[in-house]
């Protein structure tokens, strides 16, 4: 705990077998109290290594979900646990847990109730070995979803965030996507019910075993983040009704 908070991290992991113990051996267990596994029916012996490793609350999806499925069965299990701050952190060691301390004590303390981990504040993208059409798709997209939303987050594609348990109970996210864009889906009804973000500079990894998307699901992800925010600036001017924000 941390002022009293309860911290549960959360790890949506998909044939993450060869970088769990890694990961989970760096999260800060003096202030984390539970960690939860979601294994989105993985090919590999990723629920099985989680046991191993000590990991208690482990769920294997039978058929696989997708990335968004995955995150939505993570936090209904985290907020199941009376979790009062969730840490969202990919078990492929492409994030450090270390700043689990630091996003957790920016909403233990009362400063923002959502920190994400941002890999382009500094310089970490490009050294972290980010691909340079990622890294210009990614500054492209955060200028856009920045003007349609009003906001001034450095970008809204990190897969490391950390969220209050009353964001979370008051936010739709079971109405999001089932796919990548949930990220920018649960950005954007946070950002409507008028949650401060946080952002803390976040060294990334990019190597042979962490998580990444190709071109064409790149891009199919990028028309989904574009079609987010559009629907986001119609809904705060009165157009239409979407699903995602009721």
């Amino acid at each position: 705990m941390l002022n009293g908070k309860k911290i549960v991290v959360v790890l949506p992991a998909y044939n993450a077998a060869r970088t769990l113990e890694k990961t989970y051996n760096e999260i800060p267990f003096d202030i984390v109290d539970d960690v939860i596994l979601v294994d989105d029916a993985s090919k590999d012996d990723t629920s099985e290594l989680g046991r191993k490793i000590g990991i208690k609350h482990i769920i294997k999806h039978q058929q696989n979900k997708g990335y968004g499925g995955n995150q939505k069965t993570c936090y209904q299990n985290a907020l199941a646990l009376q979790a009062d701050i969730v840490i969202m952190l990919h078990p492929d060691y492409q994030y450090t847990p270390k700043l689990i301390m630091a996003m957790s004590s920016i909403i233990a303390y009362d400063v923002y109730p959502v920190v994400f981990g941002s890999r382009i504040l500094g310089m970490g993208a490009l050294k972290g070995g980010m691909p340079v059409y990622k890294y210009i798709f990614n500054r492209m997209l955060t200028l856009f979803q920045n003007i349609l939303m009003r906001q001034k987050l450095s970008e809204y594609h990190t897969g490391y965030r950390a969220f209050s348990a009353e964001v979370l109970k008051q936010v739709p996210f079971e109405t999001c996507s089932d796919d990548f864009v949930f990220d920018n889906e649960i950005t954007a009804q946070i950002c409507m019910k008028g949650f401060e973000i946080a952002e803390v500079t976040c060294p990334t990894k990019y190597f042979p075993e962490a998580s990444s998307i190709n071109f064409k699901r790149s891009s199919i992800y990028g028309l989904g983040v574009l079609r987010t925010s559009i629907i986001y600036r119609l809904h705060k001017w009165g157009i239409g009704s979407y699903s995602i924000f009721k």
